[in-house]
Order: C-alpha cells, then sequence, then structure tokens
C-alpha cells in the first residue's frame, strides 16, 4: 500500500497499469469500463482478462489474453472462474472478491514452484456506478528480482493464494 491506501502492484508493468486506472477514478473513486481506452495499455493486453460479475456472485471471463491461457492451460473466455482448477480459480476468487468489496486494486504473488504468478485485479464500474466488472492482469515471472516493492520479498505459496493490498 501507499500513503492514499492504494496498491500499486508488484511488477513495473502493473504499476503502470494502477497508475493508469488511478488517473481514471471519478469523484465517486470508482472506475467506468467505458473510460478505458485498450490503446493505453496495447503491450500488455495478452496478460489482461476482464471478469463480469453476474447477478448471482459468480464470475465469467469476458475477455482473456494470450498468456492467461498459457497460465491455465486452456482458453478461459466465456468460462465461469469455478470451472478454472486448482489454485487458480482460489487466486482469481480471492482477488475478485476483495477488488469489488474494497473498491481498489488488489494483488499479490503466487510461488508455483520455480515460478511467480504476479497477479492483479482492479475494480471497473459500468454506467450505473455499479461494480460489475474487474480488470485482471497476471503474468509469470521466472526472477524476483523483477518484482517492485514488500510483496517481492514473501511471493506465497501457491495453496494459500492470499491476496496483498
Amino acid at each position: 500500500m501507499t500513503k492514499n491506501g492504494v496498491f500499486k502492484g508488484v511488477t513495473s508493468v502493473q504499476r503502470q497499469l494502477v497508475n493508469y486506472w488511478c488517473a481514471l477514478r471519478g469523484a465517486d473513486g470508482v472506475v467506468r469500463r467505458d473510460s478505458l481506452d485498450p490503446g493505453h495499455f496495447r503491450s500488455m493486453l495478452a496478460s489482461i482478462s476482464v471478469v463480469e460479475v453476474c447477478e448471482d456472485g459468480r464470475g465469467r471471463f469476458r475477455i482473456a489474453g494470450s498468456r492467461l491461457r498459457d497460465l491455465l492451460g486452456f482458453e478461459a473466455r466465456g468460462r465461469f472462474i469455478e470451472d478454472v482448477a486448482g489454485e487458480h480459480a482460489e487466486a482469481y476468487s480471492l482477488g475478485l472478491s476483495a477488488a469489488i468489496d474494497r473498491q481498489l486494486p488488489v494483488g499479490g504473488v503466487i510461488d508455483l514452484g520455480g515460478r511467480l504468478h504476479a497477479w492483479l485485479r482492479l475494480p471497473l464500474a459500468g454506467p450505473d456506478g455499479r461494480i460489475s466488472q474487474v480488470l485482471c492482469h497476471d503474468e509469470l515471472i521466472s526472477n524476483r528480482r523483477m518484482l517492485l516493492g514488500p510483496a517481492a520479498a514473501t511471493p506465497v505459496p501457491a495453496k494459500s493464494g492470499r491476496a496483498a493490498a
């Protein structure tokens, strides 16, 4: 966390994405989905997914970048979070609910044994102002030196899936 209470990400790319998200916050503190310009984060699109939270509370992948497919081992677009197997579903569910509840960015690092999964969740509001989507950034990194800040020192083992904020 920073002085203003906003989690800034654990990699330089995530920090750029959070700074962009913060710049889009309205007077009510939320970012509207339609205010995003995908061209602004074009170089990140392979690591981006968007999850829509349905009325029943279930999350469904609306958009899923190619690196998410590499991480999961299958195409996630159109699938519900619970259809995603193992620790990935736990990490997604935890991060989504934390981002929605806090209405702030959340993220962390999961140690996958030899690789690190740096994840970020950014809440997005629909035109009605209700948080209904989450912009997700997931990247696999091979070196702890690519991590920034306090999260760099303590990657979480894959089974716990804890969120940082």
